[in-house]
């Protein structure tokens, strides 16, 4: 049953990172990842509804991890959803408040919460059989009394505080990156790096994971400063170049690292375009 899930995270991921790395200004982008989230928790509870648990361990790991992982970026994406709608379009300080005051009602609501978020960040197990087993939920315990309208079939009295906390994480990272942007913007900072004689950008279309790959090979062939250039460097320095953000780059390359086939997809789609550019040539 574990690989199963597992494989169902995977497609998940594998189809999800398009959307993180696209645009998040736009709706239709915000709306994708709603709908593909949507799904995917769908397909979960399913799966579980005709298959049962090997043991507690495999459930209390399924509500404590699998499902928050999806459920948590569906939550995301709402929530992004009802920012983009809200958000003003005057001036620079006005959306600075703005995002200043979502910033504040998130970390208001972890402050109320703070005991389950030291439980979880610190990633304690004392009471996981309360909190992540179906049916064995303790009334004194529950602080947020929805759960108890909730599937039971599909839920936990905390696998929704897990899926909350994971997505203001994800929430307040996006408006940090937001405010930075407004910053810079304020103080009239534009990069020249990238820009040719008559104005057009030279910007990043491929993915944001595959300059990641790009970044790693560089490093690890010494081609830049003799390979003594650190990774967060020149992630800054093309984070720069083309103006835009890569957020977390080791995790990233976690991901590249676990891929079961095509580790190396993008430097690999390279070697074939150039040769196949040379082809031409030739011909």
């Amino acid at each position: 049953m574990e690989n199963q899930i597992i494989k169902i995270i995977d497609d998940y991921k594998n189809e999800i990172i398009d959307i993180e790395e696209s645009d998040l200004k736009d709706f239709n982008v915000i709306e994708r990842g709603i709908t593909v989230s949507r799904r995917y928790l769908q397909k979960l509870r399913l799966y579980i509804r005709e298959n049962d648990f090997i043991d507690e361990d495999d459930e209390i790991k399924f509500f404590k991890k699998h499902k928050p992982y999806v459920y948590s970026r569906l939550k995301f994406y709402a929530k992004l959803y009802n920012f983009l709608i809200n958000r003003p379009a005057g001036t620079i300080q006005t959306q600075q408040i703005f995002i200043d005051e979502e910033i504040q009602k998130l970390q208001d609501s972890i402050r109320r919460n703070i005991d389950f978020v030291k439980y979880y960040r610190e990633e304690s197990t004392v009471l996981d059989e309360f909190y992540f087993l179906r049916g064995k939920d303790k009334i004194s315990l529950v602080s947020n009394t929805s759960h108890f309208y909730t599937d039971a079939e599909f839920s936990t009295s905390h696998n929704n505080a897990i899926a909350k906390i994971m997505a203001y994480d994800l929430l307040i990272n996006h408006y940090v990156q937001e405010l930075s942007y407004l910053r810079d913007l304020s103080y009239g900072i534009q990069s020249k790096l990238n820009t040719l004689a008559n104005g057009e950008r030279l910007g990043w279309t491929a993915s944001k994971t595959d300059l990641i790959e790009l970044i790693y090979a560089l490093q690890a062939s010494g081609a830049i400063k003799s390979g003594t250039a650190g990774i967060k460097e020149m992630a800054s320095a093309c984070e720069d170049i083309f103006e835009l953000k890569l957020g977390n780059v080791y995790r990233t390359f976690l991901e590249i690292r676990e891929r079961k086939i095509d580790q190396t997809k993008f430097i690999d789609r390279l070697k074939s375009t150039l040769l196949r550019r040379m082809e031409e040539t030739d011909g």
